[in-house]
């Protein structure tokens, strides 16, 4: 039976981090919202009673629920094996993954800094004011962690000697960053060797070659996570 993948059917956003995964993996999988739209989601999260799931994503099957990306992940990982086998491996790349969730919190935070239900229109100055820093202090702090991350395995992966969930989430952090901050993107790269080879190495996985090619891939745009916005790009 395929999992039910609850998510906006519009955008990228936090959802892309379980697509991905799913897709790598050639896990079967509905994506729900993009029959039901985004009236059937809210109808579909709102009627649920009990231990609900806050907001999207969630992922169902057989009656059990889960939110949460790296919750969700980690769930995959173990009953997948796209995750270590030991405890202490696998509390490490769920460890990345929620620092990959605090970087992806940071990265929305930077078009809505002063209120995150207003439109970007309506906090310019702040939104710039929040660009510069996080393109010249936390987006170098991030990537350099997950560089030393890559470099901690002997390995071609993050860890053991194949792919993993936190391995797809890295080329999609490296994706979005691409689309949001080419200018900054281009000159900081040279300076993460590993995390570019993990980005490469995704890319050519058969399920996510597919995938990108296909309409399952939701373009990057204005109203997702990484936004591009001209103004608040620079080198």
């Amino acid at each position: 039976m395929a999992y039910k993948l609850w998510y906006w059917p519009s955008i990228q956003g936090r959802g892309e981090f379980v697509r991905l995964a799913l897709e790598a993996a050639e896990i079967a999988y509905e994506d729900c919202a993009r029959t039901v739209g985004e009236e059937g989601l809210l109808a579909d999260l709102n009627d649920r009673t009990g231990r609900t799931p806050f907001a999207p994503p969630y992922l169902e099957l057989d009656g059990l629920v889960i939110a949460q990306v790296a919750n969700i992940l980690m769930y995959l990982g173990e009953r997948h094996s796209i995750a270590p086998s030991t405890m202490a491996d696998r509390l490490w790349l769920n460890q990345l993954q929620l620092t990959i969730a605090d970087l992806v919190a940071e990265v929305h935070n930077v078009h809505h800094p002063v209120a995150m239900m207003d439109y970007y229109d309506d906090q310019k100055p702040e939104a710039a004011r929040a660009a510069k820093q996080f393109r010249e202090e936390r987006l170098p702090k991030f990537l350099g962690h997950f560089e030393d991350a890559a470099q901690a395995n002997p390995g071609d992966w993050l860890i053991d000697h194949r792919w993993s969930y936190a391995d797809t989430s890295l080329f999609q952090i490296v994706e979005g960053l691409r689309y949001m901050f080419p200018r900054r993107m281009k000159t900081l790269e040279p300076e993460y060797p590993n995390l570019n080879r993990i980005h490469d190495q995704v890319a050519e996985l058969p399920g996510i070659k597919a995938y990108l090619k296909s309409d399952r891939r939701i373009a990057f745009n204005t109203d997702g996570i990484f936004r591009h916005y001209p103004e608040l790009d620079a080198a």
